[in-house]
């Protein structure tokens, strides 16, 4: 009789199976009586389990499925044990934020502007602020402060836009520097006047502004004496009425246009207004 043979073997992840033994035809049931193998007990220690190679596998498995499933545009679930989940998954969504491969386009060098690079002047800097065009105040002349100085331009230039002489000029500055030192003052008899810019206030009448014009004999209403550049030019329109404004002396050509109860005082400031118009000139 034959005798009967043990067959071990392992499956392919590292777990031993139970030894199998086989019998020849013609053995009894209790030829291998106290000799049959324990069919739990395994021929050799088990191998330690190495956990992390085995999960690093089962994620591997889990990225390519679902990479595939992603690629085919459908829905697909895969559990640890890499079966089928009973609810679907969207998949679409986790790949929504994968941006896609570059083209080759994309990998070309970025070309160098073409436009050329404005040309700076030698000496200067770029960020060197360009000259405003706004006009400096004149630099007062004469002991007068900057509001006094910027009030006798306003007279020098009104005569310039009517192409008037220097010696109208300097009538004008000669009325200017008496009536009022060159300041626009407003007048609390005249209240609306109070409301205007103003340098100061007189109580002389109803006279207003540089030349004392007044408004109750027909110079202006209160906010057009109280405008420097309006007065001025109601003074030279006045003054070109006067026939022989320019064979009279300086003096007298003021007073033809003023009419003031001191006729003399004009001629007082006839060289501090020469010193003025030609600094303003």
């Amino acid at each position: 009789m034959a005798p009967a043979y043990l067959d071990q073997s392992t499956v392919t992840d590292g777990v031993p199976r139970p030894r199998v033994a086989h019998l020849q035809p013609g053995d009894g049931p209790d030829q291998w009586l106290g000799q049959r193998p324990d069919m739990y007990q395994t021929d050799w220690a088990p191998r330690p389990r190495r956990r992390h190679r085995r999960r690093g596998r089962g994620r591997s498995v889990v990225v390519v499925v679902t990479a595939v499933a992603a690629a085919a545009g459908g829905m697909f679930a895969v559990s640890r044990a890499d079966r089928p989940a009973t609810a679907p998954v969207a998949i679409d969504a986790a790949f929504s934020s994968v941006r896609p491969a570059a083209t080759a386009a994309d990998r070309r060098p970025a070309r160098a502007s073409s436009a050329p690079a404005p040309r700076t002047k030698i000496g200067t800097s770029a960020s060197t602020p360009r000259p405003s065009s706004t006009p400096r105040p004149p630099r007062p002349v004469s002991g007068l402060s900057q509001a006094q100085m910027n009030n006798a331009a306003t007279i020098v230039r009104v005569a310039r836009d009517r192409k008037l002489p220097r010696r109208a000029m300097l009538v004008a500055m000669m009325t200017g520097l008496q009536e009022s030192s060159l300041r626009n003052l407003a007048n609390p008899k005249v209240p609306a006047s109070l409301d205007e810019p103003n340098e100061g206030s007189g109580e002389n009448f109803d006279s207003l502004g540089i030349f004392q014009q007044r408004p109750s004999q027909g110079w202006g209403t209160a906010a057009q004496l109280m405008d420097p550049r309006y007065a001025a030019g109601a003074f030279y329109e006045r003054l070109l009425r006067v026939d022989d404004w320019e064979s009279r002396s300086l003096g007298d050509a003021a007073q033809a246009v003023q009419r003031s109860a001191l006729p003399g005082a004009y001629a007082d400031h006839e060289d501090r207004a020469a010193e003025v118009v030609d600094a303003l000139l």
